[in-house]
């Protein structure tokens, strides 16, 4: 038996964002349905360079798996290097036998971006005209690539603190580069910074929009205005990364907003246990990020992989031939 290494270029080959979505919402629905297991995401703080370490255990049918993640936000400025990196171990549950290693950054990019649009068309109740990305870097684009697979014929509307980070998002995608009181209005808008600051007042959102508040990763991170959640029905992915770490986890340390606010979770909403919001509702998807998605989606790159013959195989714990 040989484990299959694929590095990132393989990966990337392989994982289309169609693959992507699918295979996150069905991801959801199962945790939804209580038929994943998926431990607290452990974190390995790294103070002196401004980081950390996550590492996201899982398992989802007959695989599971583990991905080892950081986040430093000074690697891209003082090394050149990603400020996310991550590496992933696939297991086959019935043997433990790792299927694959593969390159785990691209990996994170794609189910984080194909989470959003996931939580789009769960939670909104009509085609959106606009969809607004606010923070331009990589996430930004694995959003719009997301949610251009669920919808069509929106317009993107794009900001970010430093304008020529978004100008070349437009570039690349289209669209139009504008204010953050106009992109906090769109229909539906997503978040993808770090920010420990909430920046998309309240009066700004229309009533009736969705947004998905994806950079509230770690205790501290706040994007939104607390009246936001206060006044919209919030979905969250998991209640103790949400509560721990969401966008959720400042208000409800200020007593701005409490765990019974929350409407449920995204798994319950995409496997059918809790109805669609109805029409004219403002909602807000809490995203921390579940090892579940890992799992799907490195599962069916493994397959995928295997059915073209890509990645090279290696005798990883020395059982030969």
């Amino acid at each position: 038996m040989k484990t299959l290494l694929l590095t990132r270029s393989e990966v990337e080959r392989i994982a289309t964002m169609e693959l992507a979505v699918r295979a996150v919402d069905g991801a959801f629905a199962a945790f939804g349905r209580g038929e994943a297991t998926m431990p607290p995401k452990v974190y390995l703080p790294i103070e002196d360079h401004e980081g950390d370490f996550r590492a996201m255990p899982s398992r989802l049918g007959d695989s599971a798996g583990i991905k080892w993640v950081n986040v430093h936000a000074q690697n891209r400025k003082r090394y050149g290097l990603p400020t996310v990196m991550a590496v992933y171990v696939l297991n086959d549950v019935s043997n433990a036998f790792p299927l694959a290693v593969m390159d785990g950054t691209s990996l994170t990019a794609l189910r984080t971006g194909a989470a959003g649009a996931v939580a789009s068309k769960h939670l909104v109740s009509k085609p959106p005209s606009t969809i607004a990305f606010i923070g331009c870097g990589v996430q930004a684009r694995t959003l719009h690539g997301a949610h251009a697979v669920v919808f069509q014929g929106f317009e993107t509307l794009a900001y970010d603190r430093n304008r020529e980070n978004a100008q070349r998002f437009v570039e690349e995608v289209g669209g139009r580069v504008v204010s953050l009181e106009e992109a906090s209005a769109a229909d539906i808008v997503c978040t993808a910074t770090p920010s420990r600051t909430p920046f998309v007042r309240a009066e700004w959102v229309r009533p009736g929009a969705h947004i998905n508040a994806m950079g509230a990763d770690a205790p501290g991170k706040q994007e939104l205005e607390s009246q936001i959640l206060k006044k919209a029905s919030v979905y969250i992915d998991d209640i103790h990364q949400a509560t721990g770490s969401g966008e959720i986890n400042v208000p409800l340390a200020k007593g701005e907003f409490s765990e019974s606010d929350i409407a449920g979770t995204l798994g319950e909403v995409a496997a059918g246990l809790l109805p669609r919001p109805t029409a004219g509702t403002t909602t807000v998807f809490d995203s921390t990020g579940l090892a579940i998605q890992d799992v799907a989606l490195a599962r069916a790159i493994y397959d995928l992989a295997k059915a073209q013959s890509l990645g090279q195989e290696i005798d990883l714990i020395g059982l030969g031939d």
